[in-house]
């Protein structure tokens, strides 16, 4: 444990929302003096990494509010209360590409954002994937997009794919495609 730990003196909610919780912890320093900490609550997500028997990565197309621009993703979704990872990473590719997979492998889980936020992440790889139809939820606007290793690179260059799963999920593809060389 670290020697560096902060006890949290009184804990307020306050805000609830339909994808995040907002509360506001104050603390005790290691030194002794108070402060506050900021935290945004999430139930936490998966990502699929999701590359076709043609070697093209799978994307979607999205405006995030957030940002007030249309940016490039890896398959991406909320867990649902008591979903287990897995069953949410299949259902997120059906649901905004279409596309079913065989199989699913876990490749990693990290925190989004650890200042501030305890999001968690599971990233899955897909294989196996076998077209279909997408059907994405009422308020969820998605073009698929289907990209060489050279156009994904480019669109981390370019701006187009700027989210931390996803600059991961090429590298990763990357980082596979020279172990399957070497």
């Amino acid at each position: 444990m670290s020697k560096y730990q902060e006890r949290t003196v009184n804990s307020e909610r306050i805000f609830e929302g339909k994808v995040i919780t907002l509360q506001v912890d104050e603390v005790e320093l290691p030194n002794g003096n108070l402060s506050k900490r900021e935290i945004v609550r999430h139930p936490g997500a998966v990502a699929v990494i999701a590359v076709t028997p043609e070697d093209k990565m799978v994307l979607v197309r999205q405006f995030r509010k957030p940002l007030e621009k249309t940016i490039l993703e890896i398959p991406a979704g909320k867990l649902e209360k008591g979903e287990a990872p897995i069953d949410c990473a299949k259902r997120e590719l059906i649901e905004e590409t279409g596309y079913r997979a065989t199989d699913m492998k876990h490749v990693s889980s990290f925190y989004t954002s650890p200042g501030f936020a305890d999001e968690l992440i599971h990233i899955y790889e897909a294989t196996g994937l076998t077209a279909g139809e997408a059907k994405p939820d009422h308020d969820e606007f998605v073009d698929l997009v289907e990209v060489t290793w050279d156009e994904a690179n480019g669109y981390i260059q370019s701006g187009d794919i700027i989210d931390a799963k996803t600059v991961f999920a090429v590298y990763y593809w990357k980082n596979q495609q020279l172990t399957k060389e070497g």
